[in-house]
């Protein structure tokens, strides 16, 4: 693990030290920042109030239809109706926001351990490998969850009541959710109900809560850069302070806290597996002056040794195959050596028509 000393910098350190000036190396280029009068590729405009993420209710006759919609429209939507105890998404907000109010030398004890390299489980706040990068107004916390030879309780904080407990009970929950979501979208596109959970095989799940402090120019700073997930699919939880957005036809949508919901959202797998019959969704976070805010989100990924193949059944005259086969592994290390850099990464893949 880290030692204090030689520890990165934590973005909340900075944010408690008062900084009125963003330091450089967070100051986004101007095409990729927030400010809606900054010119920008994507802008924010009027139409966009009008827009929202969709929100199905899992437990209603017409879920099925409401996923497909969702899938093929958005790539992103709220989830109500889904079976997970409203406690429990309490408890693991609770639990994650018990971690970042502690003293920094608790959290030091379960630094990222920078030799393991990129995204290494643990407490960091950098998590590409490239040292030039802008980086995210973000610090988090990666737990390693499934499968079970990955999971390794004494990696996570002993000095918050019932963390690693929480920790577990919600990873297999969120396991059982993932599931029974892919089964839906699987059957959605008349695909057999395991189609896309056995593409994917053995799951690889990670669950990280990010902690975005106030920031003093937020209109130069992104939380998290623009930028589609790698993996199958996301499911994602927040508090009720705001930032995260949704890119939908060239317009950042922001995604509101829902009681009890969870946000779900596709990554550049399942694109694959569907032949763009259902697209990643790109998001980003903002960030405010004001308010801390904190997320859960958790990636339901392949290993990285499994070959990601587009389904043969939705492949035709009238829909050839949009991308080339693909290891996992050397999906995520590219991801990893460059950043996101704004765009999508599944895009290196598209075949020529």
């Amino acid at each position: 693990m880290e030692t204090a000393a030689a520890a990165p910098p934590r973005v909340q350190a900075l944010a408690d030290a008062g900084v009125s000036l963003l330091p450089a190396q967070y100051v986004q280029p101007p095409e990729l920042r927030p400010d809606p009068t900054t010119t920008t590729t994507h802008r924010r405009a009027p139409t966009a109030a009008s827009l929202s993420v969709p929100v199905v209710d899992l437990s209603s006759p017409g879920a099925g239809d409401a996923v497909r919609r969702a899938c093929a429209e958005w790539g992103a939507f709220h989830v109500v109706g889904h079976g997970v105890r409203p406690g429990l998404l309490d408890a693991m907000r609770g639990a994650g926001l018990a971690f970042f109010r502690s003293p920094m030398e608790e959290k030091l004890r379960f630094a990222c351990d920078q030799a393991r390299g990129a995204a290494a489980e643990g407490y960091g706040s950098r998590m590409l490998a490239n040292d030039d990068s802008v980086l995210d107004w973000r610090d988090y916390f990666d737990h390693h969850t499934l499968p079970d030879s990955r999971r390794d309780p004494t990696r996570w904080p002993d000095f918050v009541p019932g963390y690693r407990d929480t920790v577990v009970k919600y990873s297999d929950s969120m396991k059982d959710l993932a599931q029974k979501l892919l089964r839906i979208v699987s059957e959605s596109l008349n695909l057999p109900p395991s189609y896309i959970e056995e593409a994917v095989g053995e799951v690889y799940q990670n669950i990280t809560v990010s902690y975005y402090s106030p920031c003093p120019q937020p209109d130069l700073a992104l939380g998290l850069q623009s930028h589609s997930d790698m993996g199958a699919i996301t499911l994602l939880i927040q508090d009720d302070v705001g930032g995260l957005e949704v890119l939908k036809d060239g317009l950042w949508i922001p995604v509101p806290s829902l009681p009890d919901g969870i946000l779900v959202i596709l990554a550049d797998q399942t694109e694959i597996i569907t032949n763009g019959r259902y697209k990643s969704a790109v998001h980003r976070a903002i960030v405010n002056a004001d308010r801390a805010r904190l997320s859960v989100a958790t990636f339901y990924d392949p290993s990285k040794s499994r070959k990601i193949c587009t389904a043969p059944q939705l492949v035709c005259k009238e829909h050839p195959q949009k991308y080339r086969d693909v290891i996992y592994g050397d999906y995520v290390s590219s991801w990893y050596s460059k950043g996101p850099e704004g765009k999508r990464n599944i895009d290196a893949l598209l075949i020529e028509q």
